[in-house]
């Protein structure tokens, strides 16, 4: 099967569980990745994204986590890698080891850096190194709205997506009108560029314009619910479509709109911890846990979300 095609539906970003001495736990990440795809839909993952803390991971530390999830998954589950780096020459050394440790395909971040502005051939660049470094097939992050220069405008954005070897687009705009018109150019240089609406809480919007799949960390968190909102959005059963909206989007702006945004991958494992899916939701600092109002907010919105799709 192609790679384009793999992209299909839904994909959970998953997180990165640690021990007490803040290192990776690799037999509850090996647990949370069975318990994700144990579900009915699931089509693939999405490891070392932002939920599973690329940032704050060392080129061996991502390498691991690829083997890890590769020894207890099957080859029908297409696993793409989160790439992060501030530095080009060693982005180009991680996609050579992810593609030797059984990554299916990249997902390029931009530098943070970026944020401060960044000149377009700089840009380019930087994926062109990647790209000509792996035989992975490349998706292209688009930064949210609020990242500043980390977020390409059209023109960049067009000619990241003519590189050889880059097929698609985690469009991460989290803007319903950026998304928009990012898919109507895209498509319309290329047709068959994938591009993956993964604004958790606008995916129904997403879907009702077009969308070739989801990589986001809400389909760890509640995969049966994200996949029944993509069957009923493809199968155009909008007022079920909007009835499982309703029912996650308490539980997305907890994860995602809550202030500060940066505290979202602590929520995320947060939620994984009441659900009794990890047992701890620890961070590395700087990050700290979250304060007890904000679990009793997650404990809500889960138990609204997972009662009423019980019930559905």
């Amino acid at each position: 099967m192609s790679a384009k095609k793999s992209l299909d539906g839904i994909h959970a970003a998953t997180v990165a569980p640690l021990k007490n001495d803040f290192s990776i736990d690799h037999t509850v990440l090996k647990d949370h990745i069975m318990d994700v795809c144990s579900n009915h839909g699931i089509k693939g993952l999405l490891i070392n994204g932002h939920a599973g803390e690329n940032a704050q991971l060392s080129s061996l530390e991502k390498t691991d986590v690829v083997r890890s999830v590769r020894e207890v998954v099957s080859n029908c589950i297409f696993v793409t890698s989160g790439l992060y780096s501030e530095n080009t020459l060693n982005a180009v050394k991680e996609a050579g080891a992810a593609e030797c440790a059984g990554a299916d395909a990249l997902l390029v971040f931009p530098p943070n850096g970026w944020a401060l502005g960044q000149e377009r051939r700089t840009i380019v660049a930087h994926h062109k190194a990647i790209a000509s470094a792996t035989q992975l097939p490349i998706l292209l992050y688009q930064a949210p709205v609020f990242a500043a220069g980390m977020a390409y405008d059209t023109d960049t954005l067009l000619e990241l997506a003519a590189i050889d070897g880059v097929i698609g687009v985690k469009e991460g705009s989290w803007e319903v009108a950026r998304y928009d018109a990012n898919l109507r150019v895209l498509k319309k240089q290329d047709p068959e560029f994938i591009v993956l609406g993964s604004g958790d809480e606008h995916l129904l919007a997403s879907y009702m314009m077009g969308s070739d799949g989801s990589q986001v960390s809400m389909a760890s968190v509640v995969p049966e619910m994200v996949v029944a909102l993509w069957e009923a959005a493809n199968s155009g059963t909008w007022e079920k479509a909007k009835f499982l909206h309703n029912l996650m989007y308490p539980l997305s702006t907890a994860i995602y709109g809550a202030s500060p945004s940066g505290r979202a991958n602590s929520r995320l494992k947060t939620c994984l911890k009441i659900l009794g899916k990890l047992p701890s939701d620890l961070m590395r600092p700087p990050t700290q846990g979250l304060p007890q109002e904000e679990y009793q907010v997650l404990k809500k919105a889960l138990d609204f979300a997972i009662e009423g799709f019980e019930s559905f």
